[in-house]
């Protein structure tokens, strides 16, 4: 008989449909789940699935991405960004309220990085860690009124500081910004309520050396960071 210590331990290893991630994936990220959330991609929302599939194995962290990322909005949360706004995903501001009798309370959600059918899917590259709070939150409210079925995000994991050192960005990627090591704390401790959400790390496996960046990129990457 298999004796389970916890709830977490119960959750983690008698309900997991994590098996559904493909190996290729979970060889290049950091891939962990809550509340069945791959199970339910992968038979509600099946074709919402098969973006992330392809926009996830597409994806390669490139130095010269890396060395020009600045401010607030980086090229390498672009390109995931851009790889489902071309599959038809769009950002998202759902205008919610809770009407208390004949008074209404207007409680509109943030924005939702990408869009489509019922999954909400949010890109975390080098934020505050706060800001995991806020995805966490967006899903449950939407997931309670009935908007999504399930939460994705996309983050960077730990290890990743090593490359970025190496690269002279360290400085860039602070212990308190957002990477896999402050998230997952936080769906544990309840922070997504109900929601099932799937989450993705991306490892060093996907780093790719294409040498520094020209003037091009360096280019785009301030006018991106303007337009944020």
């Amino acid at each position: 008989m298999l004796l389970v210590k916890n709830r977490r331990d119960w959750q983690r290893n008698e309900m997991s449909t994590i098996h559904l991630v493909p190996d290729d994936l979970r060889n290049l990220y950091h891939v962990r789940e809550w509340r069945n959330a791959t199970g339910i991609l992968a038979t509600a929302c099946p074709d919402e699935w098969q973006d992330i599939i392809e926009v996830l194995r597409a994806f390669r962290l490139l130095r010269s991405e890396v060395q020009a990322a600045g401010g607030s909005k980086s090229p390498i949360a672009a390109q995931i960004d851009g790889g489902f706004y071309v599959r038809g995903w769009q950002e998202k501001q759902f205008q919610t309220a809770i009407k208390i009798d004949d008074e209404l309370f207007e409680s509109p959600t943030h924005k939702i990085d990408c869009l489509k059918g019922r999954v909400a899917l949010e890109v975390e590259w080098n934020n505050k860690d706060p800001f995991f709070d806020r995805d966490l939150n967006n899903f449950r409210l939407l997931f309670e009124l009935r908007a999504i079925d399930v939460g994705v995000v996309v983050t960077r994991s730990t290890e990743l500081q090593a490359i970025f050192k190496a690269l002279g960005k360290g400085s860039s990627y602070g212990a308190s910004t957002t990477h896999h090591e402050k998230l997952w704390p936080r769906i544990e401790g309840g922070g997504g309520g109900g929601c099932p959400v799937l989450t993705f790390a991306i490892k060093p496996e996907l780093y790719v050396d294409d040498g520094p960046p020209n003037l091009e990129q360096i280019v785009a990457a301030e006018r991106l960071s303007e337009a944020k």
